[in-house]
């Protein structure tokens, strides 16, 4: 039996349904599929990051070139309308659909998920509840537009919010203008702490994106980005666009190999606050004999950047080897930690559900909860203010964001 968990909130089913907007939770189910794994303990300091800020002088010349606007404005902006669907999710209590467009494309595939429970814990930022998705661009139009994040208004409504599209933009120096170019990261994972949004950048660390920089550009076009010779400023057609401020690059001591950063989410029930970041691997890599990892590092409430150590390092605090397989999201909650998994991990094969996996430090393996989730699941944000997991899912035709009752599993 796993311990029991103490929770501020404890909310039954029924009553956190009502509470968010609908639906009567499915029961679990157990199927084939990957197992449970072993965990064994990694020295934490052997994982390290290292911070570099993009110029301020840059960020400022962009400030003072574009029109700055607040996030409350672009929460309220809304162009796209979700839809209401009710997938087939473990203990589900809310859910909704993207709009048919972005529901069945192929060009931009959902990944990273937080809510602005994670903001700063009160469940709304500028009066707004939010959830941000992120995506990442396939490219196949011979366009590379990077990563962008979806912004969702769940005050508009939890069942078929109203959205907007954010490009993600790294600023740059053109002509000996600032302007700005895409963020081509795969952005696995996403996670919102105060006025900075985290995306995980897979071989690279983490980029850091700033709230307080929102810039309007010119729209019209879907091939032009950044400055324009006539000075204007173009995102691919996105009306706003949210630029990275900062960057933590990593690296590894004592011979392990290198992280890879598949997803990111925010713990605030740890002491202090941290993020715990995961790595994907396929059951063809392990089988080539990679491992996959799990670790957590301490953030600052005060200037919500990771703390750093006396020589300006950052080092993990926890550190796992799962060698759990096609891992796509986790996070820790008052010392447990959560992994979603999907089943066999090819990603041309929507067929196969996916499953939740649960693990306490002390504890020898994982409990899997097999097929909790649909197909495709990513990225893990958890809500405190209702005790429930977020999570969304990323094949086309079958997209789905979804939350589930925590003390249930």
């Amino acid at each position: 039996m796993r311990p029991a968990r103490t929770r501020t909130i404890r909310r039954p089913i029924a009553a956190l349904a009502a509470a968010i907007g609908l639906l009567v939770p499915a029961a679990l189910v157990v199927g084939a599929g990957p197992a449970s794994a072993a965990i064994e303990p990694l020295t934490p300091g052997n994982f390290r990051w290292t911070l570099s800020r993009t110029p301020s002088s840059l960020v400022a010349g962009l400030d003072a070139a574009l029109p700055n606007v607040s996030m409350r404005t672009v929460v309220d902006d809304g162009n796209r309308a979700g839809t209401a669907c009710t997938p087939s999710v473990t203990h589900r209590v809310a859910s909704f659909c993207w709009n048919s467009g972005d529901r069945d494309t192929a060009d931009w595939y959902p990944q990273g998920i937080t809510t602005s429970n994670d903001a700063y814990g009160a469940g709304t930022y500028e009066g707004r509840r939010v959830l941000m998705a992120s995506w990442y661009d396939h490219a196949d139009d011979g366009v590379a537009k990077g990563s962008r994040v979806s912004v969702v208004n769940l005050s508009s409504s939890t069942t078929a919010p109203e959205y907007r599209h954010v490009l993600l933009a790294e600023p740059v120096t053109s002509g000996g203008e600032p302007s700005f170019r895409p963020v081509n990261v795969h952005a696995g994972g996403l996670t919102w702490y105060g006025n900075l949004l985290y995306v995980v950048d897979t071989t690279g660390g983490l980029r850091v994106f700033d709230l307080d920089h929102l810039w309007r550009v010119s729209t019209g076009s879907s091939t032009k980005v950044g400055r324009q010779p006539d000075g204007s400023y173009h995102a691919f057609d996105y009306k706003y666009v949210l630029p990275q401020v900062a960057k933590y690059s990593d690296a590894t001591a004592g011979g392990y190999p290198q992280l890879q950063h598949s997803s990111v989410s925010l713990d605030r029930t740890s002491s202090p606050d941290s993020l715990v970041v995961s790595e994907y691997r396929s059951k063809a890599d392990i089988a080539d004999g990679h491992i996959t990892r799990t670790v957590r590092v301490g953030i600052d409430s005060a200037d919500r950047l990771l703390r750093e150590s006396s020589d300006g390092v950052v080092r993990a605090t926890e550190a796992y080897r799962t060698d759990l397989e096609s891992v796509q999201g986790s996070t820790a909650i008052e010392g447990e930690f959560f992994f979603s998994q999907s089943d066999g991990g090819d990603f041309s094969d929507p067929s196969s559900e996916g499953d939740l996996h649960t693990w306490r430090p002390g504890a020898s393996a994982t409990t899997r909860h097999g097929n909790a989730f649909p197909p495709g699941p990513e990225d893990l944000s958890y809500d405190p203010t209702r005790d429930a997991l977020w999570s969304l899912s990323e094949y086309p035709g079958r997209r789905y964001v979804y939350a589930v009752d925590v003390p249930s599993f």
